[in-house]
């Protein structure tokens, strides 16, 4: 969880992401339909789809190391952060608003914006992007696949991108750099919290 801002006062106005996911109903994590369900259980991923993915990753592999900004992250690469009620600051002091980087979904948009030369944009927010591509079982992950992240009662809260091997790449909190998790889903942390996986893709996939 990232640090509130001493004091601040709770009329200061909802911050752009929370607005964003009251648009969305972000408050409940979406529950698959018996259709949804048969497509998660679908066959891995064409070569050309899977050769996207691992292009998704490569651009995410290079991401390592640059630093977490709340509300960071575009099309064109990271970019300065911000700080709204909760969110961009580390012991009280607003970070996002001075760090250039990504935020979670920040650096998900543009891997695969990036890896697809343009062809698949995603929504700069974690729900937006739940709802885009097709869901995948856990058995059936792919590199490039998106994995996501909640609590129980607490809309998705986080977006990781799968490497392969059980690994994922993500920018987790304010104060922290982009890396790599290995056996993600066997780290009870990650694991308790997994609320499912998507599988973006160009329109004619």
């Amino acid at each position: 969880m990232e640090s509130q801002p001493p004091n601040r006062a709770q009329a200061s106005g909802i911050g752009r992401r929370r607005m964003l996911g009251l648009a969305l109903g972000a408050g409940l994590v979406p529950t698959l339909t018996p259709a949804a369900e048969a497509a998660a259980r679908a066959t891995p991923p064409s070569e050309p789809v899977a050769a996207l993915g691992q292009r998704v990753v490569a651009v995410a592999e290079a991401q390592i190391g640059i630093p977490y900004a709340w509300g960071g992250g575009d099309r064109l690469g990271p970019s300065l952060g911000f700080c709204d009620d909760e969110n961009g600051y580390l012991n009280g002091k607003c970070l996002g608003e001075t760090t250039i980087g990504f935020d979670c979904s920040g650096l998900s948009l543009y891997c695969w914006y990036r890896a697809s030369h343009g062809t698949v944009e995603l929504g700069h927010y974690t729900v937006a992007q739940f709802h885009l591509g097709a869901p995948v079982e856990r058995d059936a992950l792919a590199p490039g696949d998106l994995l996501f992240f909640s609590r129980p009662g607490a809309p998705l809260h986080h977006v990781g991108i799968y490497a392969g091997d059980g690994a994922m790449i993500h920018a987790e909190r304010t104060g922290t750099l982009i890396a790599r998790v290995e056996h993600v889903l066997d780290v009870p942390r990650w694991a308790s919290e997994f609320a499912g996986a998507r599988r973006p893709g160009p329109p004619s996939a």
